[in-house]
């Protein structure tokens, strides 16, 4: 399965810190050599400042050596640092938890807002450099592993300053990275959000930054997103469903974003779509399977080859195939290995749906050997399917088939089908119209101008 994992690729895009984690799950899958990933994480630890935690590493991969000296000595440097940033914002800490400063601050903690900072001024003589400090202490504590304390410190630094501080955009990363690595995610789901409208609101950035923003945060999305209870649903509705929309300028930016700079997050957003049986629907299903199709020779797995099989070659052998392969390597994805159940449900849906569209009478024989179970047991779940979804079928015991009934588009569904997009391409030909109208007028401004001998005018080079 080694071929499968998106380690390396996903790894380039996170924080050191968040890449543990996934080390920790390869450990468990036993995918790669257990040194080799020991040495990893101790590489990793190289430029952090927890000290003990790459020295129990070194031990691990060198039983029977000494400590280096280098990281003894690191070791107390680091506390004396520790203490001394401590000291430099402990006022300011002091100040904050006072009843009448936490309640300022609370009520100032979403707003633009500098009256927290002006009220602990005045009472407790606090200055800006000492909430500067208060930043560089909580990277400190971050870099320690106290994300806790770190969260604690990056959210009250929030509060205090105003949206365009120089180190906002740092404080919010650092914030969503501690909720992450304490799995805290209503916390991190709202952080989550903080930040994206910070990176769309940031003016000041340059495209490629921008750029650069939007893949880090898509990356640092997914644990939040298959986590939270709403996060697979924000992740569809990230990429699929605003893509959609071609009446707003935000169109596509993540989607653009995802084709430009990270193919391989096409498995989360197909692993999405297939295990939320409520959002999927032929629109959001036919523009994720041409987004597969047109990145196919960046990025291929089975989770995207099982929809290719399904929706364009309709391959319902192949898609079983790919189906068996899944199983695999949502088992060893750190991000989906908690979506197994779900997604072998829906993606089975997804062929009993397809299968049906083309074929009007199916044996539930070979609808068992399609969906990868036993004669009853397809019988059973075809039943409940067919209770639950309403779907307009009925099951002949004594001759072991299933037989559709006809499925008519009603005409009210046909008009919203066919003039759903209407609107927005009468818009791009009124825009094309009045573009072309200014073209040839400037055009026959520009001969009637040649045609006057006297009229003084000069073409320019352009």
């Amino acid at each position: 399965m080694a071929e499968y994992d998106l380690t390396s690729k996903l790894g380039r895009y996170f924080d050191r810190h968040l890449v543990f984690p996934l080390l920790e799950f390869l450990t468990e899958r036993n995918i790669f050599d257990e040194k080799d990933i020991l040495q990893a994480k101790y590489d990793l630890l190289q430029h952090t400042t927890m000290v003990d935690f790459q020295l129990d590493i070194h031990n691990k991969l060198h039983p029977d050596g000494i400590e280096p000296k280098g990281l003894v000595d690191k070791r107390e440097g680091i506390v004396a640092r520790f203490n001394e940033l401590s000291e430099a914002v402990q006022p300011l800490l002091d100040a904050a938890v006072t009843e009448d400063a936490a309640r300022l601050i609370e009520n100032q903690r979403n707003s633009d807002s500098m009256l927290a900072l002006d009220f602990l001024h005045k009472k407790f003589n606090i200055e800006r450099s000492m909430v500067d400090d208060l930043h560089t202490f909580a990277r400190y504590v971050y870099d320690c592993g106290d994300y806790s304390r770190a969260a604690a410190n990056l959210g009250l630094y929030r509060a205090l300053v105003p949206n365009n501080d120089k180190n906002m955009m740092s404080c919010l990363w650092g914030k969503l990275a501690s909720e992450i690595l304490m799995q805290r995610w209503d916390e991190a789901y709202d952080d989550l959000n903080h930040l994206k409208v910070a990176i769309e609101n940031n003016n000041s950035r340059s495209p490629i930054d921008l750029l650069h923003q939007r893949t880090w945060f898509i990356h640092w999305s997914l644990f939040v997103y298959f986590n939270h209870p709403q996060g697979r649903d924000d992740l569809v509705q990230l990429f699929l469903n605003s893509a959609a929309s071609t009446s707003t300028n935000q169109t596509n930016i993540y989607l653009n974003t995802l084709q430009t700079t990270a193919p391989h997050l096409l498995r989360y957003l197909a692993a999405a779509v297939i295990i939320n049986p409520r959002k999927k629907n032929d629109r959001v299903l036919k523009e994720l399977v041409k987004i597969i199709q047109q990145e196919s020779y960046a990025f291929r797995d089975p989770i995207t080859e099982f929809l290719e099989c399904l929706y364009v070659h309709f391959d319902f052998d192949n898609a079983q195939k790919k189906l068996r392969d899944c199983t695999a390597v949502l088992n060893n994805d750190f991000f989906l290995i908690g979506c197994m159940d779900e997604f072998m449900e829906n993606a089975r849906l997804l062929i009993f749906e397809t299968f049906c569209r083309i074929h009007r009478c199916i044996t539930i024989e070979m609808l068992a050997e399609k969906l990868n179970m036993s004669p009853e047991e397809a019988e059973r779940w075809i039943v409940n399917l067919i209770r639950n979804a309403n779907l307009d079928a009925k099951i002949d015991s004594q001759g072991g088939t299933v037989v559709m009934g006809s499925q008519v588009l009603s005409p009210y569904q046909t008009i919203i089908e066919k003039t759903k997009n209407l609107f927005t391409r009468t818009q791009s030909l009124a825009h094309n119209s009045e573009k072309k109208k200014d073209t040839n007028a400037n055009w026959h401004n520009y001969q009637t101008q040649q045609s006057q001998p006297n009229s003084g005018a000069v073409p320019s080079n352009e």
